[in-house]
């Protein structure tokens, strides 16, 4: 396992994290022994970075992570995510950040956040989701910055809203966080423009999600995959989206044909590729998974033949133009 800094964060963490949505629900039937060994399994191999949220499993997902590393003995960080009081999702513009994000619920939910973890500091807390609209003043940060100076929290971040990820971009540039969730993989590169230079540029740490792109990245899915009835995939991947996804997956994997490489371990070594990245966090559910994302880490780093063609495949998938599908 190779290990990278967390921006100026300053800590040294996994270049494979854990991905800890799966494991609180909202991916279908999980079983929690399957949880336990895969964490187990991850830690094993080196994994130190674990992501997880209040909302995974209301949570559940944070309170499986606490059992399992009190019998740890590795330091490992752990990135947990405040949500804004409920309402729209992602934020409307026209919503009151200090009504989504108040003080007096922000300290509650960081409480609740450490008990649920079994901890008197937080590695690393999220924002889950933000709005451009809140940018002139960003309140919730002033707020978060207290909190760190009590000890509550050793890092402070945000999990970019799907929509508009570069929204985060003026809170890099203005110093109020040092962490960044974003989306960065094969199909969803916009990041590359400007939002992962600026994060080299203002030293903070980037954690990719969705490497896999919900699966479709995975090379698994066929146009008869079906999700369980709870299954968060069966919103993401209405109507034609699965279909769509899957040929362009396949369109991917003939790119790649002269790699060796499978179709997950070049999604994780693309997102790596990026010298601004920090780890890369593929949702892991069992152990099998903990094994094979974690070796990934150990492969050579992508030709720039091979970069050359997936920069190819970046897939504007919400527009008419630039998406041939």
């Amino acid at each position: 396992m190779q290990y990278r800094k967390l921006g100026k964060a300053g800590m040294n963490v996994s270049e494979i994290g854990f991905g800890a949505w799966a494991i609180g629900g909202s991916w279908g039937p999980q079983n929690e022994q399957d949880s336990v060994a895969a964490l187990h399994k991850a830690l094993d191999l080196g994994v130190n970075f674990i992501d997880t949220a209040a909302g995974y499993g209301n949570g559940k997902s944070e309170k499986i992570i606490a059992e399992v590393l009190k019998s740890r003995k590795e330091k490992i960080v752990v990135a947990t995510k405040t949500p804004p009081v409920a309402g729209h999702w992602p934020p409307s513009p026209y919503d009151d950040m200090d009504e989504r994000y108040p003080e007096k619920y922000l300290r509650e939910n960081v409480e609740e956040r450490l008990r649920n973890l079994q901890t008197d500091c937080l590695d690393v807390l999220q924002l889950h989701t933000w709005t451009r609209a809140w940018n002139r003043n960003p309140r919730p940060f002033e707020i978060l910055r207290k909190l760190q100076a009590e000890g509550k929290i050793r890092a402070i971040g945000v999990s970019t809203p799907e929509q508009d990820q570069n929204s985060v971009i003026d809170l890099m540039r203005g110093g109020w966080i040092d962490t960044v969730q974003v989306i960065y993989n094969i199909f969803e590169q916009e990041p590359a423009a400007e939002l992962l230079p600026v994060a080299q540029e203002t030293n903070v740490g980037i954690i990719v999600r969705v490497v896999f792109d919900e699966g479709s990245l995975t090379g698994k899915f066929t146009p008869d995959t079906k999700f369980a009835d709870a299954d968060f995939r069966n919103g993401y991947f209405e109507g034609d989206r699965l279909e769509r996804a899957i040929k362009r997956a396949d369109k991917v994997k003939a790119e790649i044909a002269d790699t060796g490489l499978l179709l997950p371990q070049v999604a994780i070594k693309f997102a790596l590729m990026h010298p601004a990245v920090s780890t890369v966090i593929p949702g892991i559910r069992n152990v099998a998974q903990a094994e094979a994302n974690s070796a990934v880490s150990d492969l050579a780093p992508l030709s720039d033949a091979t970069m050359a063609k997936l920069r190819e495949q970046y897939w504007l998938r919400a527009f008419w133009y630039g998406g041939k599908s």
